[in-house]
């Protein structure tokens, strides 16, 4: 049975889309990077601190389950760090919240942009994916209208990871993409995107995949996968 509440937005960040109250633990929420704060694993090793560079929390737990087995810790960038996107590609907005968060906190920084593009939309709303209107619901609407009756609905969530260094330095990146279908009317309400874009290989919409599922199949992460050799070698975690 499909849920009827809010859910998630596993897609893109929908700014007005609701926050789940269950939050989830994290194992540091400490912004200093300083090596002596480093919390021990079971005692034997020092664990470094990666800034998920976002102030969701529901994000930072994402990313970081994706990144699996890594023996890192994350934590959320400071509450007040808040930066522009100017960039002309996900890359390029991943890369300014990176290195913002890095020089902010002297430490190691992800980020990631994201966004939905349609095939027969010439790949809009793309970077604009969360501007492309004020609330979910109207960005759903102008979506399907300039869709139209279209059979051609191919589409997908493409997103861009950027690592940055301590010095404010990007040093990897990776992009992760995952293609599906836009349905004529969402799967379930209060969704944003993830709610229409039907994966074929899970048999449900982005929104309703589980975490397997989103780890495996989910543009964010595939991105994650693709980045862990990268942390692996730049955070010395072999």
């Amino acid at each position: 049975m499909r849920e009827t509440g809010p859910r998630l937005c596993r897609g893109v960040e929908c700014s007005t889309h609701p926050v789940s109250h269950h939050s989830p633990s994290y194992s540091l929420v400490l912004n200093d990077p300083n090596p002596s704060q480093w919390p021990a694993s079971s005692g034997k090793s020092l664990r470094p601190l990666l800034t998920i560079a976002t102030g969701n929390q529901v994000k930072v737990a994402e990313i970081e389950a994706m990144l699996g087995p890594l023996p890192i810790h994350v934590c959320r960038q400071p509450a007040d760090l808040d930066v522009e996107e100017t960039g002309a590609t996900y890359a390029e907005n991943a890369a300014l919240k990176a290195v913002a968060a890095a020089q902010r906190t002297n430490g190691w920084a992800l980020a990631d942009d994201s966004g939905l593009e349609v095939d027969a939309l010439g790949g809009a709303p793309g970077l604009f994916s969360a501007r492309f209107a004020d609330s979910d619901a109207a960005k759903i609407q102008r979506l399907l209208s300039e869709l139209g009756d279209t059979p051609y609905r191919s589409a997908c969530f493409r997103s861009t990871m950027v690592i940055s260094d301590p010095s404010g330095q990007c040093v990897a990146s990776a992009e992760g993409v995952c293609w599906g279908e836009l349905l004529s009317s969402p799967a379930y309400p209060n969704g944003c995107y993830e709610s229409l874009l039907w994966v074929r290989e899970a048999q449900c919409t982005y929104g309703e995949m589980n975490h397997a599922q989103l780890t495996r199949l989910g543009s964010r992460g595939k991105a994650a996968r693709a980045l862990a050799a990268d942390l692996r070698r730049l955070l010395k975690l072999n």
